[in-house]
């Protein structure tokens, strides 16, 4: 199965993907952490915003994320003394059942994130191999099974969203060292080769029915109409034996995961246990991304908010996060962004001051999330098509900028003939921008209707050739609605 990076090479299935980052040598580290700061400022260093990417004190980080609301189980209070005194290998799974990742992953992206800027590695593992079984884990039905066609395009999707982030927020600690900063790995890699009766042998065994039961993804499951398959009923053994091969062969002693995961991720680490006989191996979930009503965050009337600018662009991506209800846009910032706490507790306490300026803070959300996604080309692209669709902005329209957003507002196709000399009022009509003369009338008289972002006062405006913006594209807008006009 192939994998491939944006700008790298292919990689086949079986070769790890290997991304480099710089670390500074020790008297370099030793002069940009410590200085004439005392240590309440190095622990202070450690909320950084990504723009600086400054290097963080690895100690701090199961601080860190509890401070920001990102822990939910630790599997052992050892997991913070070995922060502390060795770098770990942290590793997240996605399973590769769609073609772009979306936000409900993106808090393992953040959280790898966080370990990589705390000075740890960052294993992000495709589930190349289990995808083709199906996680129940939230699941009331079993998943549909994936062709083999559409599986290898999914794991070179979800791979360049990965490597394209992870790589744009790589932490530059220095010049002198060249080390992995993280890599990707696909678990179909150890898996193509694994017979049933040497699974069974190796790792069956030590399976006991009853604690499988047990789990919670198990026992909702077991309880439903639908039941459960065997083909389920062994996820977790697989995902098991998934931390137990990257503890043995490439070192990695955490496994992250949402609290959904906390089964998994459990049989994973006892697996560890019972066969190697050592201790070492931890797990760390975090909360669900839920908003403020416990519903999902991370659908939209649309569907799912994909994180690859080819399903969602950087502009609706934008607009998702800048329409956060005030009850969770703290709570956000916090969890999705690497704003200094001290920035976010300044921007909690100007919404409660009267002159707070409405979606202030849902604007620095946005751009903050948007950039680590989409990287600050793609922020700029949707910062650009926000203010070209507010009508009476003064940006000057052009044809590439609408060609840009034409995708992600309603649009219609009239040749030019058509609309040149057509009054307003019809083309407002004929476009099914408004659905009557009369509302289209009151709207200009209210001031509400605008043509290429101009408010138009007169009834009797036509279309003239220098409304046409290139000769390609009009804009109209009723108020916040727009309505792209495409010409043949």
């Amino acid at each position: 199965m192939a994998m491939a990076a944006a700008s790298t090479t292919f990689f086949s299935c079986n070769q790890k993907l290997f991304l480099s980052r710089n670390v500074a040598s020790s008297t370099k580290m030793a002069s940009l952490f410590f200085g004439n700061r005392t240590i309440s400022s190095i622990i202070r260093c450690a909320e950084s915003s990504a723009q600086t990417k400054t290097p963080l004190h690895r100690s701090n980080v199961i601080e860190i994320l509890e401070q920001r609301g990102l822990v939910d189980s630790i599997t052992s209070p050892n997991l913070r003394s070995s922060c502390a005194s060795q770098t770990l290998k942290v590793y997240c799974g996605f399973d590769p059942t769609a073609e772009s990742l979306h936000l409900g992953n993106l808090l393992g992206l953040i959280v790898l994130s966080w370990f990589r800027r705390c000075g740890h590695k960052a294993v992000p593992l495709i589930g190349g191999a289990t995808a083709r079984i199906g996680d129940p884990s939230g699941k009331s039905l079993e998943r549909p099974e994936l062709d083999l066609e559409t599986l290898e395009k999914n794991t070179i999707g979800i791979t360049n969203t990965i490597t394209t982030i992870l790589n744009r927020s790589t932490p530059d600690v220095g010049d002198d060292d060249d080390d992995d900063s993280f890599m990707v790995l696909n678990n179909y890699d150890w898996w193509k080769e694994f017979k049933l009766l040497d699974f069974l042998k190796k790792v069956g065994k030590y399976a006991r029915v009853g604690t499988m039961m047990a789990k919670e993804s198990v026992k909702k499951r077991l309880e439903s109409d639908q039941g459960m398959s065997y083909t389920e009923f062994t996820y977790q053994l697989l995902q098991g034996y998934d931390f137990l091969y990257l503890f043995e062969n490439e070192g990695v002693n955490v496994q992250l995961g949402g609290s959904d995961q906390w089964g998994n991720i459990t049989a994973g680490t006892e697996l560890i246990r019972k066969i190697l006989q050592t201790d070492g191996a931890y797990g760390l979930t975090f909360p669900l991304l839920l908003k403020s009503d416990g519903t999902k965050f991370g659908k939209s009337e649309d569907g799912a908010i994909w994180l690859s600018p080819a399903l969602l662009s950087p502009y609706k991506f934008y607009q998702y996060f800048f329409s956060v209800p005030d009850s969770d846009v703290v709570r956000f910032l916090k969890i999705l962004t690497f704003l200094d706490m001290n920035v976010i507790m300044g921007l909690e306490a100007q919404m409660k001051n009267p002159g707070y300026v409405p979606n202030t803070a849902q604007r620095r959300l946005a751009e903050e999330v948007t950039r680590f996604v989409h990287g600050q080309e793609g922020l700029d692209e949707a910062l650009k098509a926000t203010e070209a669709l507010r009508p009476g902005a003064e940006t000057k329209l052009d044809w590439k900028t609408i060609e840009g957003i034409a995708q992600d507002v309603p649009s219609c196709s009239l040749s030019y003939d058509e609309v040149l000399n057509l009054s307003l009022v019809d083309l407002s009509i004929s476009t099914g921008l408004l659905e009557s003369k009369s509302a289209a009338r009151r709207l200009l008289k209210q001031g509400g209707l605008y043509l290429n972002n101009n408010r138009v006062d007169s009834e009797v405006k036509r279309i003239e050739a220098e409304d046409i913006v290139d000769g390609k594209v009009l804009l109209l807008s009723a108020g916040k609605k727009n309505k792209v006009v495409v010409l043949n």
